[in-house]
């Protein structure tokens, strides 16, 4: 595992305190990026970049001009889009740019007042999360589209680094197996340690990281059937998608955007990565989708 040494992240520290000073908008998207907390900011950049100052660096004043150039430190200010059960319906239902603005606005609002809102609450610093994934009705259709999960994974990767400590991944079906064959060796070793394949909806090993009243409903056996969709953590009626839907409307009604704007969802442009890891990601979509094809196949006749 890559730690970020105290020597490195001192001296990350202070290159982007040089980096960004006499520039407003650097220094305004760096302070909104960091939230108050710069160390962590930079020990989390450091270990997405094994350590090593000057690609820490890079990666942080990317990811500042990405914030400036889009106006993310303004996307709570527009209007939500809320992705409901990938699962169920497949990512062929709206047009990518929707998904991965819903995506940048959840991450923001998970920095920006979920994170503080525990750290808190529990009295110390909660920087990270833990990601549940539900693979409900997973299927070949629903992997065509497989370059929005890409251009997704990018964006975590280049602007929100060591943000997720474990991906849980729950119902998962005969399928899964055979897309996770492929996808595995694509992946960087610290996002593979990451990764828990969990058994079934993984109530008992989830139990340990967490309460039983904040198991997500399709991870609970105790809820019945008919109750899922009225329970269902993807309901835009689950307090979760209310609290942030009303945080939105206040952050655009200082901005007085709520009834004059006219405009639509706004494009967000998803950064590229260095030429090294475009040529992977590239190589994987292309190739992705017959690749699980032929798993498939290969393990439904072995």
């Amino acid at each position: 595992m890559v730690y970020a040494t105290p020597e490195a992240i001192r001296e990350l520290t202070v290159a982007v305190d040089q980096a960004t000073e006499g520039n407003k908008l650097l220094v305004e998207a760096y302070k909104n990026m960091h939230g108050g907390h710069p160390v962590e900011v930079a020990s989390r950049f450091l270990k997405a970049r094994e350590n090593d100052v000057s690609r820490a660096l890079q990666m942080i004043l990317d990811s500042l001009q990405w914030r400036i150039i889009d106006d993310i430190d303004n996307v709570l200010s527009g209007r939500p889009v809320f992705v409901i059960g990938v699962g169920s319906n497949g990512l062929d239902k709206f047009p990518p740019h929707m998904y991965v603005q819903s995506h940048i606005q959840i991450n923001e609002y998970r920095d920006k007042v979920i994170l503080p809102n525990s750290s808190r609450r529990m009295g110390y610093f909660v920087g990270t999360c833990l990601k549940i994934f539900d693979m409900t009705n997973l299927r070949i259709s629903t992997l065509s589209d497989i370059k929005i999960l890409s251009l997704i994974a990018t964006i975590d990767d280049l602007n929100y680094p060591e943000k997720t400590d474990t991906y849980y991944i729950a119902n998962a079906p005969y399928i899964f197996q055979a897309c996770w064959r492929v996808v595995r060796p694509l992946l960087h070793e610290r996002t593979k340690r990451k990764v828990h394949v969990l058994s079934g909806c993984g109530r008992e090993e989830l139990l340990k990281v967490m309460d039983e009243n904040v198991l997500p409903d399709f991870c609970r056996s105790d809820i019945k059937l008919e109750d899922r969709k009225t329970e269902s953590c993807f309901s835009p009626s689950h307090p979760f998608h209310e609290e942030m839907w009303n945080y939105m409307k206040q952050e655009a009604s200082k901005l007085k955007c709520v009834a004059s704007s006219t405009k639509k969802t706004s494009h967000t442009a998803v950064p590229l990565p260095r030429e090294e890891e475009f040529r992977s990601s590239q190589s994987t979509c292309h190739h992705f989708a017959d690749n699980v094809v032929r798993e498939v196949t290969c393990s439904s006749h072995g």
